[in-house]
């Protein structure tokens, strides 16, 4: 492991499983997965790999937190944060699941197709109003305790209204100057282009539902080049999807990234992962 700080926390935490009277917030299991608990509910981390849409190979992975399953298919658990029953509770299991990915994330990066690859981790709605100052601060001190590169980690902020615009600037201000990188979930291209000077992000993500917008994703994709910002559709569910997207960066001149469960299904483990779809040549 390239993390020798976190492979002693690791080990620590493995000496303390399961032993008489400890009690902590996060434990590992008998694979040496990294779990925690909120409320009554046992989670851990699943990852799904976001990748280049022409080649298939792996760029990233976003972590996803699951409620722990013998089977490794166990059921989200991001809408806690819509149920939580205060701002408070919603910070602490938003940093908990952090923490997981991170844990998980890297204590098996070396092994992962990609030894590069980036981490994306979901920042919810209701965080951005909820913490008072700086955000970012709290989760790059345990980063840095662990000593892992906040370089390879992309927060995503949501999808805001037009109301919440100062919000947005001001927690994408906070993370910037916390050293991390940021994607920002946006509905439209009209929409990427109006935040694309305002935020400066280092990447955008949409739903493939707005690949009917050529024109406009065309002239996005040719400004976003221009500025270095990488692109992700996600929820890649179908082949015309697929075959729309890889048209669309061929249109472009623009590597595009993609994720969805029609390429791979979260799981528990970066190592071995291929794609369930071959690329296929675009006409010219």
């Amino acid at each position: 492991m390239s993390f020798p700080i976190l492979q002693k926390y690791l080990t620590r935490l493995s000496d303390a499983t399961g032993a008489a009277g400890v009690t902590s917030s996060i434990w590992l299991d008998h694979e040496g997965r990294a779990q925690g608990r909120f409320f009554n509910c046992t989670m851990s981390s699943a990852f799904q790999p976001i990748r280049a849409v022409a080649t298939g190979e792996v760029a990233a992975y976003e972590g996803l937190a699951r409620s722990v399953s013998a089977q490794d298919k166990g059921l989200s658990l991001w809408k806690l944060l819509d149920h939580a029953a205060s701002d408070n509770e919603s910070i602490e299991l938003d940093r908990l699941c952090r923490m997981l990915h991170s844990i998980n994330f890297f204590r098996q990066a070396d092994t992962a197709p990609n030894a590069e690859a980036d981490l994306y981790l979901n920042v919810h709605d209701r965080l951005l109003s909820a913490v008072s100052s700086n955000h970012g601060h709290a989760f790059r001190r345990i980063l840095d305790a662990l000593e892992l590169p906040l370089s390879r980690v992309v927060l995503q902020l949501p999808v805001a209204t037009p109301q919440q615009g100062w919000l947005l600037n001001y927690v994408s201000d906070n993370y910037r100057r916390n050293g991390f990188r940021f994607a920002v979930n946006v509905d439209s291209a009209a929409d990427a282009v109006g935040i694309l000077d305002r935020l400066r992000p280092d990447v955008f993500k949409f739903d493939t539902r707005v690949l009917h917008d050529t024109e406009g994703l065309l002239a996005l994709l040719q400004r976003t080049r221009e500025a270095g910002v990488s692109v992700v559709f996600k929820r890649i569910e179908t082949d015309q999807a697929l075959q729309a997207l890889r048209e669309l960066g061929a249109a472009a001149g623009v590597p595009l990234l993609g994720q969805g469960y029609l390429l791979d299904e979260p799981r528990a483990t970066l190592a071995g992962v291929q794609p369930q779809v071959q690329p296929q040549a675009v006409a010219a």
